[in-house]
């Protein structure tokens, strides 16, 4: 028999996709499956419950819910033998996309019920991780003012990027990595382990779950109208014809704003505020399995 643990955000996008523990139930034959159903009630809980079930020696632990839901879930299953499943309710869902799965909950279950699975990359920064995209710039600031709007849509997504595009003041970051040091001032400082950070946007449309490498993206202050080209390029999905982008394939990096004495950032579209103003940032190869089509 095998035994499956859903963790449900009953809130994650706009907070009203119907998926329920009846629904979920119905899929399953209980000749066949030993399914557990639990909810999450706010930021943070699906660590909490994710942590419990692992105590009950689960065979999935599938999180339903966006990209941030799938970060608490995934986390704490890096390293284990547990496998991931997911069934994204999110508003961006950049981590399912790139794994081709699908919104429509029917198709995302027949992928659970295959039990196929593959190892992906994980990213660390510091001692937290992340599965999709990081990030120190502008980005960071987006998310605050996104997460602020209360409404997980793309045109609340353009409006903060919009305003944060005026607020934004780049700071002075020493950035270690392949035996080099730069110094910049970055508009956005963008790490990311897939190719897609939701909304099918990309700032790092070749970068691969599976080739053990970050792809790094390094924009330096711009001008307004700038700001505009590159909004209209990262919509575009063409951001390698934005000359002032300059990309790298990376395993470690260290970072250090010397101005600053805590770090805001991104990590998973989640904004934290890093208690610190030096991150070290690597790559963990084949670190988590996750279900796949």
């Amino acid at each position: 028999m095998i035994y499956i643990h859903f963790i449900i955000n009953p809130i994650s996008g706009s907070g009203k996709h119907n998926l329920s523990a009846s629904y979920i139930l119905s899929q399953f034959s209980k000749e066949e499956y030993k399914i557990q159903v639990d909810y999450t009630n706010q930021k943070k809980h699906a660590i909490v419950l994710t942590k419990a079930a692992i105590t009950r020696n689960p065979d999935y632990i599938i999180a339903c819910g966006g990209d941030g839901t799938i970060n608490e879930v995934a986390s704490c299953l890096v390293g284990t033998s547990i496998k991931l499943g997911i069934i994204p309710v999110g508003s961006g869902n950049g981590l399912a996309s790139n794994l081709n799965i699908p919104r429509n909950f029917d198709k995302a279950i027949a992928i659970i019920k295959k039990g196929n699975s593959t190892a992906m990359d994980v990213g660390q920064l510091n001692h937290k991780y992340f599965f999709s995209n990081m990030g120190i710039g502008i980005d960071a600031m987006i998310i605050k003012k996104y997460e602020r709007a209360g409404k997980r849509t793309l045109p609340a997504y353009i409006k903060a990027a919009l305003s944060s595009s005026l607020e934004f003041k780049p700071q002075k970051t020493i950035v270690h990595y392949n035996d080099q040091i730069v110094e910049t001032d970055p508009l956005m400082l963008f790490i990311s382990n897939s190719n897609e950070m939701g909304y099918n946007m990309s700032l790092t449309p070749k970068a691969s779950l599976h080739d053990g490498l970050l792809d790094m993206i390094i924009i330096p202050k711009l001008s307004f109208p700038e700001k505009i080209m590159l909004g209209y390029h990262v919509l575009r999905n063409s951001i390698e014809k934005f000359e002032k982008a300059r990309h790298f394939l990376v395993k470690n990096i260290q970072i250090e704003m010397p101005s600053k004495i805590f770090i805001d950032a991104q990590i998973d579209g989640e904004r934290y505020n890093l208690k610190t103003n030096k991150i070290k940032v690597s790559i963990l190869p084949g670190a988590l399995q996750v279900l796949v089509l």
